[in-house]
C-alpha cells in the first residue's frame, strides 16, 4: 500500500488516527448525549450539532491562514493537537451545565482547525517532488483510509465504556428512558406507566410510582456519565497521535526550513493563472457543500434513524458485522484472501494470506457459534460501517482506478466528484424506499414498527463509495490545483466549503420532527442530483486546470 510513497505518508497516516477517533466517537454519541443529559429536541440538538461541525472545518481556514504567514505548518499542527486534547478532557467532566459543554466543543473544534487542513497541506507537500507528484491521487486515498482505521474503533469503543458505566451504577442502558424522564420531571408526562414498567427493566427490581422521582434523577446521571468516560477515550488517542507526529516529523517536509536555509521562494503565478485556479476552486467548493450537508446526516438524522426506527437487536449472523472483534476478524479474513488472489503477491504472500484468512474464519465461526439468538445493538454502532467499509474499498476504489488509468480512462477529480454526488443520491434513495410507510416522528410510540438493520446498511455502503469518489479526490484536486503560496489557505477553503455543508445539518434534523421520514432522505436526493448537475455543467473549466 505504501509502496513507492515517501515516508512522510506513513507519519501522517499514523498520527491523524488520533483525530479520526474523536471525530468518529462525536458523531456517533453527540447528540444522544445533547438530547440525554441536557433534555433538548431532536431540532436543537442538530442546531448545536451543525454549528460544532461547521466550526470543525470552518476554522480550519484560521489554521490555513497562520500556517501559511508563518509557513509553519508543523507547529500549527502542534498547537491544534495539544489543543484538542484539552477539549476532550473537559467534555469529560460531568456535571456542568450546557454553556461548559459548548465551550468544550468550541475548543476541540478550535484545535482541529489548526490540525486537519494543515495535516493535509503538509501532505500534498510531499508530492510537490517531481519523484511522487503522479502518486497523488493515490497517496490522498491511502491517506484517507488510514485515518478511518481509528474510526473503525471509535463507536464500539464508545459504546463499551456507555453500557459499562450504566452497569456499574447498576442499570442497564436503554435509549427511550432519558426522553421519558425529562418529560416526566417537567410534569409532561400524563401516563406514567411507561416510564415505571422501563424503570423496572433497567433497575431489575419493582419501581414504585413515589420511587420514580429519585429514579430519574439517578438514572439521567448515570446514562450522562457514561458519556464522559467515553469522551476520554477521545482524550487518550490524542496523546498518541501527540506521541507519533513528535517522534516522526522529521519524515515531513518543513517548507519555512526550505525557505530560511536553502534560499528557495515560493513559487509565484502569473495573477490570470491564479484568478483562473481560485476560480476552479471555488466552483468545487460549492459543489462539496451539498454533499457534506447529505453526508453527515450520518451523525445526526440518520443516528435519530437507527435509535427511533430500526431494530434494537439482531440474529446471530448480523451481530457478527456489530461486533466490534469478529467485524474485525471478517476484515482481516478478507484482507488475506485478497492476499492470496493478488497477482502482485508472491507465494511467501499467498501462503501468509492463506493461513490469516483460514485463522479468520475460525474466528467468525467461534463468534457466530457464540452469539444468542438475539443481540441488543447500541445506535451509534452503526457509526462504524463507514470507516470499515472505507477500509475495506478503498483499495478496490484505488485497484478500479489505476485500471482505469493504464487505459487512459481514468475520470479526472472532478469528474470523479460528479460521479460521487450521484452515488450519494442513490444511498438516500435506498433509505426513502426503507422509510415508506414509517410514521412520522411526532407519531412514534414504543411499540411503532422498526425496519431490518440493512436499509442503514446499505445506504452506509453506497455513501462510502460516494465518499471515496469525492473526497480524497477533492483534497488531492486542492493539493494539485492550489496556487503555491495559497497551499494552506486553499486546504483551509475545502474545509471551510465542509463547514458550510455542516452548518446545514440543522435541515435535515428540523424536518425530521416535522415530516414523513421518506421525504426527508428526499430532500437530500434533490440536492445531490442538483449538485452533480452543476459540477458536470462547469466540467471543461474544472478539467482544463486540472
Amino acid at each position: 500500500m505504501f509502496k513507492g510513497h515517501p515516508k512522510g505518508l506513513i507519519v501522517a497516516f499514523f498520527a491523524n488516527m488520533g483525530e479520526r477517533f474523536g471525530f468518529y466517537t462525536m458523531m456517533g454519541i453527540l447528540v444522544f448525549y445533547l438530547t440525554a443529559k441536557y433534555g433538548l429536541t431532536e431540532s436543537n440538538a442538530g442546531v448545536i450539532y451543525s454549528v460544532f461541525y461547521a466550526l470543525i472545518y470552518g476554522l480550519a481556514l484560521v489554521g490555513g491562514i497562520i500556517a501559511d504567514r508563518t509557513m509553519n505548518y508543523k507547529g500549527t499542527i502542534y498547537v491544534g493537537l495539544v489543543t484538542m486534547l484539552g477539549g476532550y478532557v473537559l467534555m469529560t467532566i460531568p456535571g456542568f451545565g450546557l454553556p461548559f459543554t459548548l465551550a468544550a466543543l468550541f475548543v476541540i473544534a478550535l484545535g482541529n482547525g489548526l490540525f486537519k487542513g494543515n495535516l493535509q497541506a503538509v501532505v500534498g507537500q510531499l508530492y510537490d517532488d517531481p519523484k511522487y507528484s503522479h502518486l497523488r491521487d493515490s497517496a490522498f486515498s491511502v491517506f484517507y483510509m488510514g485515518i478511518n482505521i481509528g474510526a473503525l474503533f471509535a463507536p464500539s469503543v464508545a459504546a463499551g465504556i456507555i453500557n459499562w458505566f450504566i452497569k456499574s451504577e447498576g442499570y442497564t442502558r436503554n435509549n427511550d428512558l432519558p426522553a421519558l424522564i425529562h418529560r416526566y420531571q417537567v410534569d409532561q408526562l400524563a401516563d406514567v406507566t411507561p416510564l415505571q414498567t422501563l424503570a423496572t427493566e433497567v433497575s431489575g427490581f419493582e419501581v414504585g410510582v413515589d420511587q420514580l422521582s429519585e429514579f430519574s434523577t439517578n438514572y439521567l446521571a448515570a446514562y450522562s456519565a457514561g458519556f464522559n468516560y467515553a469522551f476520554g477515550a477521545a482524550a487518550v488517542t490524542m496523546v498518541v497521535s501527540f506521541i507519533i507526529f513528535s517522534v516522526f516529523k522529521n519524515k515531513l517536509p518543513d517548507v519555512k526550513k526550505k525557505v530560511v536555509k536553502e534560499g528557495e521562494k515560493v513559487i509565484e503565478m502569473s495573477k490570470a493563472e491564479t484568478k483562473q485556479r481560485l476560480t476552479a476552486l471555488f466552483l468545487v467548493f460549492g459543489v462539496v457543500i451539498f454533499f457534506w450537508m447529505a453526508f453527515h446526516q450520518n451523525g445526526l438524522t440518520m443516528s435519530f434513524f437507527a435509535r427511533d426506527y430500526t431494530e434494537t437487536s439482531v440474529g446471530p449472523a448480523t451481530n457478527l458485522i456489530f461486533n466490534i472483534w469478529s467485524l474485525l476478524a471478517i476484515v482481516i479474513g478478507i484482507f488475506g484472501l485478497r492476499s492470496i488472489f493478488s497477482s502482485d503477491s508472491n507465494a511467501k504472500s499467498k501462503l501468509i494470506g492463506a493461513v490469516v484468512a483460514l485463522t479468520s474464519a475460525a474466528a467468525v465461526y467461534y463468534f457466530y457459534s457464540n452469539n444468542p439468538a438475539s443481540n441488543p445493538i447500541s445506535p451509534e454502532i452503526f457509526q462504524h460501517f463507514n470507516p470499515t467499509m472505507i477500509v475495506l474499498l478503498t483499495p478496490i476504489i484505488v485497484g478500479f482506478f489505476a485500471w482505469l488509468n493504464k487505459r487512459n480512462m481514468e475520470p479526472s477529480a472532478p469528474r470523479k466528484i460528479g460521479i460521487g454526488m450521484i452515488i450519494a443520491a442513490i444511498g438516500f434513495v435506498i433509505l426513502m424506499v426503507g422509510s415508506f410507510g414509517l410514521d412520522a416522528f411526532k407519531e412514534l410510540m414504543p411499540d411503532s414498527p422498526r425496519v431490518s438493520v440493512y436499509w442503514l446498511i446499505s445506504t452506509y455502503f453506497t455513501l462510502t463509495i460516494a465518499e471515496l469518489f469525492l473526497s480524497p479526490m477533492g483534497i488531492s484536486f486542492v493539493s494539485k490545483v492550489s496556487p503555491p503560496k495559497y497551499q494552506g489557505l486553499m486546504q483551509g477553503g475545502w474545509l471551510m466549503a465542509t463547514a458550510l455543508g455542516n452548518q446545514m445539518l440543522w435541515v435535515g434534523s428540523y424536518f425530521y420532527e416535522r415530516i414523513a421520514i421518506w421525504q426527508v432522505w428526499a430532500i437530500f436526493i434533490v440536492f445531490s442530483i442538483l449538485a452533480a448537475a452543476f459540477i458536470f455543467s462547469m466540467m471543461k473549466k474544472l478539467e482544463k486546470v486540472s
